[in-house]
């Protein structure tokens, strides 16, 4: 399933950033047990996106990023260094091809013992190879 497939080479390729280096975790689901801060892949949908000739999906994957501190723009560096790693996702995958990505949203919290939640949501749009 390409949806899977993008969601592994999306942890595998964050997890080499070295500017992503303070994260205790990138992982697909909240860890069990990972100091802060964390990212985790929070939720992923697909639907057809098809070509004449090549099988496609236009997948949305929201990450949550989880950190500590009481100022708004306490992760703004790594929000940042997310970003600029997924823009530069090399399109040809294992088995699939990205098309497209866009950033569509993003979202922050502040939750209780002076922790903060920051999701970020994106669409890609891949095809078969």
């Amino acid at each position: 399933m390409m949806e899977i497939a993008l969601r592994a080479a999306l942890i595998d390729w964050l997890e080499m950033d070295p500017a992503l280096a303070a994260l205790n975790a990138v992982v697909e689901e909240a860890p069990l047990r990972s100091e802060l801060p964390w990212l985790a892949i929070a939720a992923s949908a697909s639907a057809d996106w098809s070509t004449k000739d090549a099988a496609g999906r236009e997948v949305r994957i929201a990450l949550e990023l989880h950190c500590r501190g009481d100022a708004p723009g306490t992760a703004a560096g790594l929000v940042r260094a997310i970003e600029d790693r997924i823009a530069a996702l090399p399109p040809d995958q294992d088995g699939f091809a990205v098309v497209t990505s866009q950033f569509l949203r993003s979202r922050a919290e502040q939750r209780a013992a002076n922790t903060r939640a920051i999701l970020l949501e994106y669409r890609f749009r891949i095809l078969s190879g």
